[in-house]
């Protein structure tokens, strides 16, 4: 497959690129990076995109996988910011990655804290919202309008809730992502179908406008990448290739509950967080079982680590206002795993929590885009406007974006996610929602994973040993790290990924005989 990423063709197309400039190199191999390639590539122009470690190893897999449109940027009066996300919204959920991208029903309990003009005041903005979502042309069969639930209604789609007090819910609807990282690998092997040159293990040591020294994080090897435009998408690292970038990175933290731990929860929830207007902690089932809450916003000190880490006091925090709506409370030996993001935001007054969201574009004296700010949910519309500077820059023969209308790889007749059969049969719910019309093809794994007692064995999160296989021959899983962190999601559980680990590495080498 000419979307296929892996060791072999790391090893070629590095080769190539330390021979041969590029109309456009892309530091950074995140959302935005990845769709940067993709944007440029499907232009007609010749990519490389490096990244110092693997794909979406930063921010993009520590998010909320909310696709979101906008409706918290609305209520501070930010439209321009809400309608482009309710636009990419739309383009997700319709022609881009439907198979990665579905509505998700959401609860905002109406407990004894949320007062009646509250309430009110919540669903004024849930239907300005329902407006924005029919102004960007999303059917409504797609993601249906908010809505006003009984007790008995809201208690039906979230047991755990406490029913002492409960007035009822309101429903609203939003898109999300069954897997954040998964998004990534997408877009970084459709670019790769479009003849982009994936190169993760690649750091950029320096940058400029006509290129950056290199350095191949598995040999060692240092070398420059020639270029006629550089996009600098690193993100909350992007101040430390390009001086006078001056970032104030905020860390989100979120928390993770095994399997059976808040059973019967198959909405998501928005909890009020006491003392604040309009923000919420937000409780996500996932499709693995597992549910995740999160998620804080707190302005980060000191240098930026590769992965952040949680304290303590993010966990006592999202523990205090998630018991604030069960009827069971959760402790803390409940929590099975932790994760943090840092949101790329620009330095400007004012607390984290309410700096913009929007993206900007910075041009260094010597020619460097940088695009830094936004959110995953409009990760397309930066990648445009950055390669669209770039051509400018550059003085490339280009046309417009095409990205508004090219599927995803797995999105062209994409099997059910009902688990209702495609090419190859019926395939798992598990995988036509996180390969879509390529669940066959993975299925098609089990046979070859059989043959090997370490992957043949019931893995972590429903995880099979064919989807070991298939990241590291089509997906560039190149170590443990890569099939456990970011392909799958089992290490976000430290006791998963312990025990997943002899068949990570019986893929890998299985990969290499």
């Amino acid at each position: 497959m000419r979307s296929s990423l892996n060791a072999a063709r790391r090893s070629r197309e590095l080769a190539e690129a330390r021979e041969t400039p590029v109309d456009v190199l892309v530091v950074g191999l995140g959302a935005t990076g990845a769709g940067a390639a993709l944007d440029a590539a499907s232009r007609g122009l010749s990519v490389a995109a490096i990244d110092a470690h693997d794909l979406a190893f930063g921010t993009s897999r520590w998010s909320s996988k909310m696709i979101h449109g906008g409706l918290r940027y609305l209520a501070r009066g930010r439209v321009g910011v809400a309608r482009e996300s309710a636009v990419e919204r739309g383009i997700l959920l319709r022609r881009t990655a439907p198979h990665l991208v579905r509505a998700q029903p959401y609860l905002l309990p109406l407990t004894p804290r949320v007062s009646g003009a509250r309430a009110a005041a919540v669903m004024a903005g849930y239907r300005l919202g329902d407006g924005l979502r029919a102004a960007a042309g999303t059917p409504r069969g797609l993601l249906p309008g908010p809505a006003r639930v009984s007790a008995g209604r809201a208690l039906g789609l979230a047991a755990p809730l406490d029913p002492r007090g409960l007035r009822g819910a309101l429903l609203s609807w939003d898109g999300r992502l069954a897997d954040d990282a998964r998004l990534v690998v997408a877009l970084a092997r459709t670019a790769a179908s479009w003849g982009a040159r994936i190169l993760t293990r690649c750091r950029a040591l320096e940058v400029a406008g006509d290129g950056a020294l290199a350095r191949d994080e598995l040999t060692g090897d240092v070398f420059p990448l020639r270029a006629r435009s550089v996009i600098n998408a690193t993100g909350v690292w992007a101040a430390g290739l390009v001086p006078g970038i001056r970032m104030r990175p905020s860390r989100g933290t979120h928390l993770v509950f095994g399997a059976g731990t808040l059973p019967g929860l198959t909405a998501g929830l928005h909890v009020p967080i006491p003392g604040e207007r309009d923000r919420f902690v937000l409780v996500l089932p996932q499709t693995d079982g597992r549910v995740h809450v999160g998620l804080t916003d707190a302005p980060l000190e000191g240098p930026v680590p590769d992965v952040p880490a949680v304290p303590e006091e993010d966990v006592g925090f999202l523990l205090g206002v998630l018991n604030s709506v069960l009827a069971a409370p959760v402790g803390r030996h409940e929590v099975a795993g932790a994760y943090a993001g840092l949101r790329p935001l620009l330095e400007a007054r004012g607390r984290t929590a309410d700096l913009s969201r929007g993206h900007a574009l910075v041009i260094s004296r010597n020619g460097v885009v940088t695009v830094v700010g936004g959110k995953l949910t409009t990760y397309r519309r930066m990648a445009e406007d950055a390669v669209d500077r770039a051509v400018a820059l550059g003085r490339l023969d280009a046309g417009g974006s095409r990205t508004a209308r090219l599927p995803l790889v797995g999105a062209a007749g994409a099997v059910s996610a009902t688990g209702a059969g495609g090419p190859g049969g019926a395939v798992p719910r598990r995988l036509a929602e996180r390969y879509g019309s390529e669940a066959a093809a993975v299925l098609a794994l089990a046979g070859t994973a059989a043959g090997d007692p370490a992957l043949a064995g019931p893995l972590p999160a429903g995880v099979t040993g064919a989807e070991f296989l298939w990241a590291v021959r089509h997906e560039g899983a190149l170590d443990t790290g890569d099939l456990l962190d970011r392909r799958t999601r089992i290490g976000l559980v430290p006791e998963d990924r312990a025990a997943a680990l002899p068949a990570a590495r019986a893929a890998l080498s299985a990969a290499a005989s």
